[in-house]
């Protein structure tokens, strides 16, 4: 099974990767921050990801990835 991983310092908030997700489970982070004062993308319901890669295609900062489990 393959799972999202952020590298939340890489991401600024642009939504791209939200947009992407067929699933509808990603989002902007309500309570973290990175150094640089963006709030990162973060996935609301791991159980429901398919593993596409749409959002880390999208990512221009490759803060993205895709793992196997």
């Amino acid at each position: 099974m393959k799972k999202v991983v952020f590298n939340e310092e890489r991401c600024k908030s642009c939504e791209l990767c939200v947009q992407a997700c067929p699933k509808k489970i990603l989002q902007i982070s309500k309570d973290k921050m990175n150094k640089k004062g963006y709030r990162p993308a973060e996935i609301t319901d791991k159980s429901k990801c398919i593993g596409c890669a749409f959002c880390a295609t999208m990512c221009p900062d490759a803060a993205i990835s895709i793992e196997e489990d």
